[in-house]
């Protein structure tokens, strides 16, 4: 067996079933780890009636999908690790195809499967994450038809939603970091694999359907936009040398610009604006400082990748 599946939970109970009903038909055997966030709708108790073969780890209270998935990363004893959102559901040779890939390059830190829509699932949800001088990080394909998207490619980061990570290399970077609490936590840990050198990439013929926003509601929310902006400008610090910072800072005013006119017209301006400055004291907060990637010249070469990697993508949305 090499891979752990870990499925996050926070009053979940109506998305588990189908989750845990397609992930464990799997073609390859795999064991599988339920965290759950102190949820209130029994979801802990039915996982236990109805799956008993699936270990749970239950907390009193919500610590959010940082805290869940790095208690499940702890205590799963194989080479990889599954990370898998409770609103979805898989085929059934997923893993199988993610093993496979991984086991390409010992240097591939993630693998991602493409997700498609489970309302429409002719249309993409993501496959992959890109991320820009701009500050935006991009969802590749969303929206887009997914007979587009059938090789394997390099991304920035993966979606922690559907994605196989080497736990190896996951000691080596550090799990996720828990001061984001819930998103761009995956950006930040892809972000961190790319600094040490790693890969990131998608491997399309492992297909996951994905409800969206299984646990905090619509599309744009303000628990969402107040992380999204705040974790952002953490993003950005902790993971950009100074230098680094100085040279994309046009670019990265006049993104957050851009989305702040954009919320503003959505009527969520104040909350965006709220969640960058709770970015800012983050960032300055002792906690902040701890947690920021330490430049190292071993790693020069691959800063330059990367930067290369942010201006083009500032112009590469049609993907």
């Amino acid at each position: 067996m090499k891979t752990t599946v870990v499925i996050p939970n926070y009053n979940g109970k109506d998305f588990l079933k189908n989750c845990l009903e397609s992930a464990t038909k799997s073609t390859v055997k795999a064991s599988f780890i339920v965290v759950d966030n102190g949820s209130a709708d029994g979801s802990a108790e039915w996982l236990t009636e109805n799956y008993p073969q699936v270990r749970l780890i239950a907390f009193p209270e919500n610590r959010g999908f940082c805290a869940a998935v790095n208690a499940g990363i702890g205590a799963a004893d194989t080479p990889y690790v599954f990370l898998l959102n409770n609103d979805t559901t898989m085929k059934p040779d997923c893993i199988e195809r993610l093993e496979a890939a991984m086991e390409q390059d010992d240097g591939i830190f993630s693998v991602g499967a493409k997700m498609l829509c489970m309302k429409k699932p002719e249309l993409v949800d993501g496959v992959g994450d890109l991320y820009s001088a701009l500050g935006w990080a991009y969802a590749i394909g969303k929206g887009k038809s997914g007979d587009r998207y059938q090789e394997q490619r390099d991304v920035f980061s993966n979606c922690a939603g559907a994605a196989l990570y080497r736990k190896a290399l996951l000691q080596r970077t550090g799990l996720f970091d828990e001061a984001h609490f819930a998103y761009l936590e995956d950006v930040d840990i892809g972000y961190r694999a790319r600094i040490a050198g790693y890969r990131n990439i998608v491997e399309p013929a492992a297909v996951v359907y994905h409800a969206g926003s299984g646990s905090s509601g619509s599309r744009y929310n303000a628990f969402k936009i107040t992380h999204s902006s705040r974790n952002n400008v953490y993003l950005i610090y902790k993971n950009m040398p100074f230098l680094q910072v100085i040279l994309n800072l046009p670019f990265l005013l006049a993104g957050f610009a851009v989305k702040l006119l954009f919320f503003t017209a959505k009527g969520f301006g104040g909350i965006y604006a709220r969640g960058l400055a709770e970015g800012g004291r983050l960032c300055f907060s002792e906690c902040g400082k701890k947690r920021k990637v330490r430049f190292r010249w071993k790693n020069l070469k691959n800063y330059g990748k990367i930067q290369v990697e942010l201006w083009r993508n500032m112009f590469n949305l049609y993907f």
